[in-house]
């Protein structure tokens, strides 16, 4: 059986083409996070980024919302990850949801948020470790964890000023304010706003124009860009000059050169 075609735990998965979809699947609790997602979707992720067949990846949520963040439920009743006391909480915490940035961070296959509806608390900073958002006017992000006595525990003080800047990151953070999908367009929390009723077809879209991008120079762009974040100049390039040497020889590279002269669309084969 095809690894995508099996069922996982609060995770549907689908395959288009070059591209990996991804969905939570924990509607009735607007899909908020629990362990099962977490194993799923880790699991999901990891083989995806060594399957050549995949050039992008797409995540978004069931229903009317991306993603809730945790379970009020469990936290209220000290249940599935938020049971313990502080330090064996701590320990849930970091095998548990920080699993998820781990994964993310490492993998070198984009990864595009489809941001329906609500991205709140974790599912915030779920979208925010993801490499591009796509959303409509009814998108929303909160990064709530004040409201309910919380710091964020999944790494999003790490994503989010990364994504929009430490200045509007920390006015998110402390008053615990939700950005409307216009705002977070102008913000930057969202890279394409989109027309509510194509959300999908337009992700689909921006997705395929990804995916039709020679697929080794693209993983290595996207590993630059992060490394770029996070060291000095002169890391930076000896890295850079590494990716270039590896992909200035390529079969996609001399097959990019062939096409640009005859005048046509290149057809890439991740070599």
């Amino acid at each position: 059986m095809d690894f995508y075609s099996q069922s996982f735990n609060h995770l549907k998965v689908a395959k288009k083409n070059h591209q990996l979809w991804i969905t939570l699947n924990n509607p009735e609790q607007s899909n908020a996070i629990t362990y099962e997602m977490t194993d799923s979707l880790t699991s999901v992720l990891r083989h995806a980024d060594f399957d050549s067949e995949i050039r992008v990846i797409v995540l978004t949520g069931e229903g009317k919302n991306f993603c809730a963040g945790g379970d009020v439920k469990a936290m209220e009743n000290k249940t599935g990850m938020f049971q313990g006391e502080p330090n064996e909480l701590r320990m849930r915490y970091m095998q548990g949801i920080q699993q998820i940035p781990q994964c993310i961070e490492q993998l070198s296959t984009p990864i595009v948020a489809m941001v329906n509806g609500a991205a709140i608390g974790a599912g915030c900073d779920l979208a925010m470790m993801c490499d591009l958002r796509v959303g409509g006017s009814s998108s929303k992000f909160g990064e709530t964890f004040v409201k309910l006595g919380l710091v964020p525990g999944d790494g999003g003080s790490f994503f989010l000023q990364r994504v929009i800047g430490y200045s509007k990151a920390m006015q998110m953070s402390l008053t615990g304010d939700l950005v409307s999908g216009d705002e977070a367009y102008r913000w930057g929390l969202l890279n394409y706003l989109v027309n509510e009723t194509q959300l999908a077809a337009e992700t689909e879209k921006i997705a395929e124009k990804i995916a039709s991008n020679a697929p080794v120079a693209v993983q290595m762009t996207k590993k630059t860009m992060k490394l770029a974040y996070l060291n000095d100049l002169q890391s930076v390039l000896e890295m850079a000059a590494a990716y270039q040497g590896i992909t200035q020889r390529t079969a996609d590279h001399f097959e990019a050169l062939m096409a640009a002269k005859e005048k046509r669309a290149p057809k890439f084969q991740g070599k």
